[in-house]
C-alpha cells in the first residue's frame, strides 16, 4: 500500500487551514500549535510560511477581506453617476454576507493596526467608487469616515443589544429601574410590540444606516457641499 504524499504547504494553505480552523471552533482556538496539529505537521514548519501568530491573523483578515469583491455583483467598474450609491451598496452588502460566513472576523479585523495591501485594496476600491460617481476629494474623505466600520461588514455599535438597558451579571450594584429611561422604553416597548419576542434586526440596522448614510451623501454631493477651511 502507497501513502499519498501530503501536499506541500504553503502560505496560501496555511492560512486556509487557520481560517477553517477559526470558522470551526472560534478565534481563540487559533494557535500554531493547534494549526500545526490541523495541517499535521509540526509547528515549526508553519514558521516558513508565517512570521507569528500576528502574521497568520493578519493573513486571515486579508484572505476574508479579499472576499469581499468575489461576489460577481461586487463589481469595481466605475459606475455611472447615478448608479454609485448601487455599486457602493452591493460592495458592503458583499462585505457582509462574507462576515457571516466567518462569525470570528470582525473580532480580527477590529484587533488590527496594520494596514496590508488587501486593507488598502478594499478601501481604494470603495473610495473609487465614491470619487467616480461624481462626490469631491473632500466629500469622499468625510464619507469614508461616516461609513466607519460598515465598510468592512459590520455596524459600530457599543452593546450586543442597542436598545436594551444596560446589565450587568458581574456587579452587585442595583439593576437599573425601567422607569427612570422612559426614551429608552418607549424605544423598547415599541419595537416589541412589532416584533414580539425578537430582538433587533441586524442586517436590517446595517442596510437602513447604509442607506441613510448613502442618501445623505448624494444630497451632500448634489449640493455642492465642501468642508469648512
Amino acid at each position: 500500500m502507497t501513502c499519498r504524499a501530503r501536499p506541500p504547504l504553503t502560505r496560501d494553505s496555511v492560512i486556509a487551514g487557520a481560517i477553517a480552523l477559526a470558522d470551526a471552533e472560534g478565534i481563540d482556538a487559533v494557535s500554531m500549535r493547534a494549526l500545526a496539529a490541523r495541517l499535521g505537521v509540526v509547528p515549526m514548519a508553519l514558521y516558513k510560511h508565517v512570521g507569528d501568530k500576528e502574521d497568520l491573523l493578519d493573513g486571515m483578515v486579508d484572505q476574508v477581506i479579499d472576499a469581499f469583491s468575489a461576489d460577481p455583483e461586487a463589481s469595481e467598474t466605475a459606475p455611472r453617476p447615478e448608479d454609485w450609491r448601487a455599486a457602493v451598496r452591493t460592495r458592503l452588502l458583499a462585505a457582509r454576507a462574507t462576515l457571516a460566513l466567518h462569525p470570528w472576523a470582525r473580532r480580527a479585523i477590529e484587533t488590527r493596526v496594520r494596514r496590508t495591501p488587501a486593507v488598502l485594496r478594499h478601501m481604494d476600491a470603495l473610495t473609487g467608487l465614491l470619487l467616480a460617481g461624481g462626490l469631491s476629494a473632500d466629500l469622499t474623505h468625510h464619507a469614508m469616515h461616516t461609513l466607519g466600520n460598515r465598510i468592512w461588514g459590520f455596524s459600530p455599535e457599543l452593546f450586543n443589544d442597542p436598545g436594551a438597558l444596560p446589565t450587568s451579571t458581574r456587579s452587585s450594584a442595583p439593576e437599573p429601574e425601567p422607569a427612570d429611561y422612559p426614551a429608552i422604553m418607549r424605544v423598547v416597548t415599541d419595537a416589541q410590540q412589532r416584533r414580539p419576542g425578537g430582538s433587533c434586526d441586524e442586517d436590517y440596522e446595517f442596510v437602513f444606516a447604509l442607506d441613510l448614510t448613502l442618501d445623505a451623501l448624494a444630497r451632500l454631493a448634489a449640493d455642492g457641499w465642501s468642508s469648512p477651511a
